[in-house]
């Protein structure tokens, strides 16, 4: 049986399938079976299924019981490609692509699907999204003609693998929904009344609340929203007190009496509004929260979601993340993630040294060149990621730069191609956009003119105002650090989903640098196991053979919030 075939949906769920031979074109006829779940499952022995969209054809097969092993996503291909060639934007439907190669009008992709949370939510999430109509025999003119865009690429085993990655993060994403994480209903009813005290008739602010918004108010001698921006910074303004923004930040600077009720308010309101009643009404189903992953959801390649806010659960709320009974959930962060990928694409020997060892980077890198004082040595090459290059943060660079030369110029280079406008790529091609603007720049934490914030474990806040050379400097010089992190990161989810594959357990969570493995108690730790050989697996592909270790800290335990 053929290693590849292509598969697309027909009217009244049935398929139309092809094997694919090496050059991408069809190794023989068409078929035509009247369902699409039966022709997947009696053919065990294919490699990779090759499908418009995963999100259009894999939730009816894991919902089958079937599962398959690998895939080619045909439109997030597109989008990866459109990249590669300097045309990010455009539309990335496979009607779209078509059209392209007949020089016919390209459709706009149709509008993204939004979460609608409430009472079925859950069942719609992963339904599939609007497509255009597209005749198979042109899906397979898509598909070879990719094929040819991927030979024609800078690096193209890199690009191919970039593109075979992010279809195997569409897959891991789609089974992440359909797992759900463990979640505790009364538990996080429970932490809600602790944070917030009551609720009071007619969804009004809780009795916490209340109380803060009127100390607040007492503070500043008049009625004060402390949910109103603006009636912030004119209260303060009328105390005689200039404030920007009302951002923690800023106002942990600033002697006033309403500082503090006002630092508690803002916290806690956000966890009402986002993660509150309303939130776990409409968003927890059955012991389960299922969110819908959205993997290369940014420019950078970091996962977003559509909805549910689960790449943003606070971590008093992490209390309500429970394993089932006689079940665990092993948590596991990579260490120091972007300075050691910064190291392997750098071929920095020094620093490759450094990273080569599983203990703490920074200890290790101010034993080197910073006479053991590790803040320096944090700081220091945060700053060379993430732009940070005045004040002390120009004096720790300088040392960094000597002992460092070949990762500090491999930033410098990116930050200069970003200046003068031109496009730079991850390790394995994916690749920045050409110019960035707010969105971008939010997304990638650069501080933008006037904006910026003390450096804090490699993040910014920025700010909203426009992009200027040297801001989208900053932009590409962390885009070459982080999205080749999130090449690490899909590979590595690839790696495990594998390895994980014999086991009862479950991939539930993964976020940047972290994943959370649901398991049974005896099988945690076989599953901590795997993760550690995960890590070191998509290393050793996305970066070849270099010294460099991608260690993780890993936590067995029963609740998420006991993981930190």
């Amino acid at each position: 049986m053929s290693e590849r075939w292509a598969v697309d949906e027909t009217g009244g769920g049935g398929a139309r399938l092809v094997p694919l031979g090496e050059d991408g074109l069809p190794a023989g006829p068409v078929l035509t079976e009247p369902d699409l779940v039966e022709a997947v499952r009696s053919r065990p022995g294919v490699g990779r299924w090759v499908w418009r969209s995963t999100g259009a054809v894999y939730p009816r097969l894991l919902a089958a019981g079937v599962r398959v092993e690998r895939c080619y996503d045909i439109e997030d291909a597109e989008q990866l490609l459109l990249g590669h060639e300097g045309r990010l934007g455009e539309p990335r439907s496979a009607a779209a692509a078509w059209a392209r190669l007949r020089d016919l009008p390209v459709p706009p992709d149709p509008p993204p699907r939004a979460a609608e949370p409430g009472a079925h939510a859950q069942s719609s999430l992963f339904d599939p999204q609007p497509t255009l109509e597209l005749p198979f025999e042109a899906l397979l003119e898509v598909y070879a003609d990719q094929h040819r865009r991927h030979v024609a690429a800078e690096h193209p085993g890199r690009m191919r693998l970039l593109t075979a990655a992010e279809s195997a993060g569409m897959l891991v994403a789609a089974e992440m929904h359909r797992a759900g994480l463990p979640w505790r209903a009364d538990v996080h009813r429970a932490v809600l009344r602790e944070l917030l005290g009551e609720r009071y008739a007619g969804g009004g602010e809780p009795r916490r609340l209340a109380e803060l918004a009127d100390e607040v108010s007492a503070a500043f001698g008049r009625r004060v929203r402390p949910d109103l921006p603006a009636d912030v910074v004119k209260a303060f303004s009328q105390a005689g007190i200039t404030v920007r923004s009302t951002r923690r930040w800023e106002l942990a600077k600033i002697d006033h009496p309403a500082v503090e009720p006002l630092i508690a308010y803002k916290k806690l309101y956000r966890i009402w509004t986002a993660h509150g009643w309303g939130w776990l009404q409409d968003w927890v189903r059955d012991g389960r929260f299922r969110p819908e992953y959205l993997p290369g959801g940014t420019v950078s390649g970091r996962w977003t979601t559509n909805g549910g806010g689960a790449l943003q659960i606070p971590k008093v709320i992490r209390q309500a993340v429970v394993a089932d009974d006689g079940w665990r959930l092993v948590v596991a962060d990579a260490d120091q993630m972007e300075p050691r990928v910064l190291a392997a694409i750098s071929r920095d020997p020094g620093l490759m040294e450094v990273a080569g060892h599983e203990g703490d980077l920074y200890t290790r890198l101010s034993d080197r060149a910073f006479s053991g004082d590790r803040d320096h040595a944090k700081i220091a090459l945060l700053g060379a990621i993430y732009g940070q290059t005045s004040g002390d943060g120009l004096k720790n660079l300088a040392a960094l730069r000597r002992r460092f030369p070949r990762a500090v110029a491999y930033v410098d280079d990116a930050a200069k191609a970003g200046e003068e406008g031109r496009l730079v790529r991850t390790w394995l091609g994916r690749t920045s956009p050409r110019a960035a603007g707010a969105a971008e720049a939010d997304e990638a934490g650069i501080p933008q003119e006037g904006t910026e914030e003390p450096l804090s474990d490699g993040e910014f806040t920025p700010g909203y105002a426009s992009v200027n050379a040297r801001a989208r400097g900053r932009f590409t010089r962390n885009f070459v650090v982080q999205g080749s992190a999130a090449d690490w990161a899909l590979l590595m989810l690839a790696a495990l989903r594998q390895a994980l594959a014999g086991m009862r357990a479950q991939l539930v969570f993964f976020q940047h640098d972290e994943v959370i493995v649901h398991c049974p108690a005896a099988e945690a730790p076989a599953v901590a196991e795997a993760i550690r050989a995960a890590g070191d697996t998509a290393g050793r592909i996305a970066f070849g053979d270099t010294p460099v270790r991608f260690p993780f800290t890993t936590a067995t335990v029963e609740r998420y919030s006991d993981a930190k």
